[in-house]
């Protein structure tokens, strides 16, 4: 294993057992990381790399019924991530962590809505439930952004001091 591909995955695990700290709700390095795999590892390494990050997580934190919803936002985002290979401008970079943020909201809070049984099975149930989720989302896009800038702007500062990160067999 190249000094490079240690220390993206070094950083992503990082990122993914920061979820194990106390920390303000919803303000986490979870799209930040996915993005971050994405962007960096090869197609087949960001969608193995980052997930089983988030499981190893996971097991710490305990399982849940909508889960399933939080791996398919997260796979989506590390897909979304592969748009950030050939630039990575701080627009771009924050253009992508808030539509990050959106779509993690989105499919996740259908998730509780469709399997946690709290709101009605209704489109009155469902907006409820997104309304509900509205102050975790403030958290959320606040993390999210400080995560991309500290994750990608670490690295490409990194890369600058060590030559040998910056050699990439990837795309």
């Amino acid at each position: 294993m190249t000094t490079r591909m240690m220390t993206l995955v070094g950083l992503i695990l990082v990122a993914a057992f920061s979820r194990l700290i106390p920390h303000p709700v919803n303000f986490t390095a979870v799209s930040a990381m996915a993005l971050f795999g994405g962007a960096y590892l090869s197609k087949k390494q960001s969608l193995i790399v980052p997930i089983a990050a988030l499981l190893l997580s996971d097991l710490a934190l305990g399982f849940h019924s909508t889960m399933i919803f939080v791996y398919l936002a997260f796979s989506l985002i590390v897909v979304l991530g592969w748009g950030l290979k050939d630039q990575k401008s701080v627009f771009k970079l924050g253009t992508f962590s808030l539509v990050s943020s959106s779509l993690f909201f989105l499919i996740s809070n259908f998730g509780v809505w469709l399997m946690e049984g709290f709101y009605a099975p209704t489109w009155q149930g469902l907006v409820t439930c997104f309304v509900a989720a509205i102050p975790f989302f403030q958290n959320q896009l606040a993390g999210d952004l400080m995560f991309t800038a500290v994750m990608f702007g670490g690295f490409e500062l990194a890369k600058r001091m060590l030559p040998q990160l910056a050699v990439s067999p990837l795309k």
